[in-house]
């Protein structure tokens, strides 16, 4: 939505289920720490288990005896192949009731994985096999045709040709050229012109499934139509819904519901749908045909969009945004909510916004519905070497939207495979984001040749590094979160391909959090729809109150952003605007933007200093340790004065360390993280409280400190993490 398109409501549109686990608690530190040695199953963590190769009950049984050995009190199954059977057939879905019933004695849960690999949304191969008509579709430019002035061109036109338009080589404009019956014909103007024929077409991106004989990731198995809400519908029946004749008297007890992974549009094209144009044409106003030969063609310096243009592709992945949500997120969400199940999912690109909003449209609207929010980590996405503030990005979607937890796909394709000490990193990087649900990828069943945990899960420590995590879990998942500051995605920006935007988006990430500024993202969608305006404050979901709001190089906001936060600073909040104000207001379209002038923003704080921006990495790892940013003095001041008086501070600067908070009923927790490879002696100050424990998330032990009020002494270990309770 940016403000520009219809909403689709408060928070999450799937009525929240009866599980004491999904809802925001309130409990007393007390309360807390006499359950946090002993978790229930539902906080986690759990391995990613593949049923793969000739799986029996005997092998079920092993491996769960194995996992809960290991420190394990759930297990995210998904099929796999070689057992003798095939994907949703009686014999498979009898072996899985027997696995969730061998799971229930063990006292462990179960997450089923939602298809037979990744993406989500192929259903195994039936959609190819059994509904062709509803798998994925794209536009494409089907023939190009280059043409000089003067010359003529007479064509037939194919019966699936969307569109057909002439690109001026000098100007970029492109010329609609009339279709007479089922030709065009058309003499070039003066100049060189590029004639692109543009069809629609049933393209998939590519799929990973156990029932791909050869065992590739390529497009034989098509995903669904992710814009259509009937191939959702049709998804529910291949998968969910026949879980549920089988083990539905399990859903909401030792079943907790359903995992999807990663569905996006990875391929050369545009999305489309059947719908898509009608719908384009309902929510913008105008005929986005015209435009889409130029978003087609190929990208070079010869070849730039004209403004008109850039906001004609914003308006594109503005739609295309809101119809994957409503045609295949929200759905199953909604799904899961009248099951007593929840929906727990990660997407793709999470780490790389530019690519993202091509291949899913916007972070947010893929997972406001969805119960459990998340971010995978499998290919060195984070380590010593890496700025990694991407996972906030899960933790913030629960906090704006009200869902107590976000999950994190953690390990499988590291190379080199992490250590336990490293794994210990990986996890607390994403924990001091907010992060509170662990699944550790890979365990495939110990009937395959290399079968059972990774090398690294079979350490001695593992159980130990699993406790820990689980007691974590917990702890994070209580009470509320505590970030009063506000980090704006800037989405429309992002839709234009406006890297500028993305870095400093990026760079302000980590402005604020070696500065150890707790914050969430957000979205325009959630300033115009979702938190509350009060008093100098901006309300989540969750109950956590934001006085600052960062806006990092948005070039083009909607009218209805400005103008909440416009009543926000007026009313007492602080608007801080880095690397300047948005050069455009937008209102219904991207397409006629007014430009904006500096006067329109008045009532907010300029940065003095540019942010000097360090460029999102095309792909990790990156060659060293990141430096810190350095940010000029003067733009340090202005958002010291914006943020204004804080809760928690450092004694003396350091930009190693990353702090976050939360809330209980009469107490806040303070985690301190050591990111760095050195030891950090250091002080904590704090207007929290007087009486300050220190928890052990590794022993589980509660140790009062002395002399904590006002201050906590730090003396932590290089890449040591720490839980402070300061109670009221």
């Amino acid at each position: 939505m940016a403000g520009l398109l219809s909403s689709t409501g408060q928070g999450s549109a799937a009525e929240p289920t009866n599980h004491s686990w999904q809802q925001l608690q309130m409990p007393t530190a007390a309360q807390v720490a006499s359950v946090w040695n002993d978790a229930p199953a539902e906080y986690g963590p759990e391995p990613y288990y593949g049923m793969g190769g000739p799986v029996t009950i005997d092998v079920i049984r092993r491996d769960l005896d194995t996992m809960k050995s290991l420190g394990w009190r759930a297990v995210t199954v998904q099929y796999g192949a070689g057992g003798g059977f095939d994907y949703m057939s009686p014999q498979y879905l009898k072996l899985f009731r027997q696995l969730v019933l061998e799971a229930k004695k063990r006292g462990m849960k179960i997450w089923i994985v939602d298809d037979a690999g990744y993406p989500s949304g192929f259903a195994g191969g039936k959609f190819t096999s059994e509904h062709p008509e509803l798998r994925m579709q794209i536009l494409m430019a089907a023939k190009t045709i280059a043409v000089s002035g003067g010359q003529s061109i007479d064509e037939q036109v194919p019966a699936d040709t969307v569109a057909v338009s002439a690109i001026s080589g000098l100007s970029g404009n492109a010329v609609t050229l009339p279709v007479t019956g089922s030709r065009v014909h058309w003499t070039a103007p003066a100049g060189n012109w590029t004639v692109i024929f543009v069809s629609h077409a049933f393209r998939t991106s590519p799929t990973r499934s156990e029932t791909n004989p050869t065992h590739a990731k390529d497009e034989s198995q098509s995903l669904e139509d992710y814009l259509d809400p009937a191939a959702t519908q049709q998804y529910l029946d291949f998968t969910h819904n026949a879980y549920k004749k089988v083990v539905g008297d399990e859903f909401g007890k030792t079943i907790l519901g359903f995992r999807g992974d990663e569905p996006d549009y990875t391929i050369s094209g545009l999305p489309w749908t059947p719908r898509f144009f009608d719908t384009f044409q309902k929510m913008k106003g105008y005929d986005i045909r015209p435009y889409l030969a130029v978003f087609l063609q190929p990208r070079g310096p010869e070849t730039r969009l004209t403004p008109a243009q850039t906001g004609a592709k914003a308006d594109f992945y503005d739609v295309f945004a809101q119809m994957f949500e409503d045609g295949f997120f929200k759905p199953q969400a909604v799904w899961c909510a009248q099951n007593n199940m929840e929906y727990q999912l990660h997407i793709n690109h999470e780490e790389q916004e530019l690519h993202l909003v091509q291949s899913e449209g916007d972070f947010f609207r893929a997972m406001r519905d969805v119960q459990i929010p998340g971010i995978d980590t499998i290919w060195h996405q984070i380590w010593t070497d890496t700025v990694s503030d991407f996972p906030r990005l899960a933790s913030s979607v629960s906090h704006v939207y009200g869902h107590p937890r976000s999950l994190t796909e953690s390990f499988a394709a590291y190379r080199p495979e992490p250590d336990v000490d490293m794994a210990r990193y990986i996890i607390n990087e994403q924990f001091v984001r907010g992060i509170n649900l662990v699944e550790t990828m890979h365990y495939p069943a110990s009937s395959r040749p290399r079968g059972g945990p990774a090398a690294f899960m079979k350490d001695p420590g593992w159980p130990n590094l699993m406790a820990y995590t689980r007691r974590v879990s917990y702890l994070l998942s209580m009470g509320r979160p505590a970030a009063d500051v506000a980090l704006l995605l800037p989405t429309a920006s992002l839709w234009m391909q406006d890297a500028d935007a993305d870095n400093a988006f990026v760079s302000s990430e980590r402005l604020l959090s070696e500065r150890q500024i707790d914050f969430d993202i957000v979205t325009e969608d959630a300033i115009d729809e979702t938190l509350k305006a009060g008093p100098g404050t901006l309300e989540s979901a969750s109950g956590n109150r934001y006085r600052a709001m960062i806006v990092p190089n948005a070039k083009v906001l909607s009218r209805a952003t400005v103008e909440k936060l416009r009543k926000f600073s007026e009313g007492g909040g602080h608007v801080l605007f880095i690397t300047g104000t948005p050069s455009f207001i937008a209102d219904k379209t991207y397409l006629n933007e007014v430009q904006a002038q500096p006067s329109d923003f008045s009532w907010a704080t300029l940065a003095p200093d540019t942010l000097a921006t360090v460029p999102v990495p095309p792909a990790y790892p990156i060659p060293s340790a990141p430096a810190p940013l350095n940010p000029p003095p003067r733009l340090v001041a202005a958002l010291d004065a914006a943020v204004g008086a804080r809760a928690v501070t450092l004694a003396t600067p350091d930009t190693a360390l990353r702090v976050m908070q939360r809330r209980f009923k009469d107490a806040n927790v303070v985690m301190v993280f050591n990111e760095s490879d050195h030891a950090v002696k250091n002080s904590l100050r704090h207007s929290l409280g007087k009486l300050v424990e220190r928890w052990d998330a590794q022993t589980g032990k509660v140790e009062p400190l002395t002399g904590g009020a006002g201050h906590i002494t730090l003396d932590l270990k290089p890449y040591e993490a720490a839980f402070y309770i300061v109670k009221d």
